[in-house]
């Protein structure tokens, strides 16, 4: 961890105000005070674990791809006693690669498209026309 800002959870609890945000999360500290207004789920919900260890809270919402990685953005040190997973670089805000997804279509359905509506008022047509043949003709 050298070269890294490591905290203490007594530290990071003095960050807990609208103007000053603080928390932590999988042993990063976050400053989140320019994210406040930007967060999805209002800034009430970050001032309630501002100061704090946050890792449960942010699990259990269940957050996007995007929203973890958006814990790079904000990390400004690691909380003392923790290691990071992985082999993770602190403050790092590349987003990693994606893989590239390809796809093709096949469209072999050369049908018309009023061929749809034929196909259902046909059946419609004739049966109709087969019980108006039934009733106006007398019984013998």
């Amino acid at each position: 961890m050298a070269g890294h800002t490591v905290y203490t959870l007594s530290e990071v609890s003095r960050y807990k105000s609208k103007n000053d945000c603080w928390l932590v999360i999988d042993g990063r500290v976050l400053n989140v005070t320019k994210f406040l207004e930007e967060h999805p789920g209002g800034e009430e919900v970050l001032l309630e674990s501002a100061g704090k260890d946050a890792t449960k809270e942010f699990n259990d919402i269940g957050h996007s791809k995007s929203a973890q990685n958006l814990l790079l953005k904000y990390q400004i040190g690691v909380l003392q006693g923790h290691t990071l997973k992985n082999n993770e670089q602190v403050g790092s805000t590349e987003e990693p690669k994606k893989k590239e997804m390809s796809a093709f279509v096949i469209k072999d359905d050369l049908t018309p498209k009023y061929a749809a509506v034929v196909e259902f008022a046909a059946p419609l047509l004739v049966a109709g026309s087969y019980f108006c043949y039934r009733y106006l003709t007398p019984s013998s």
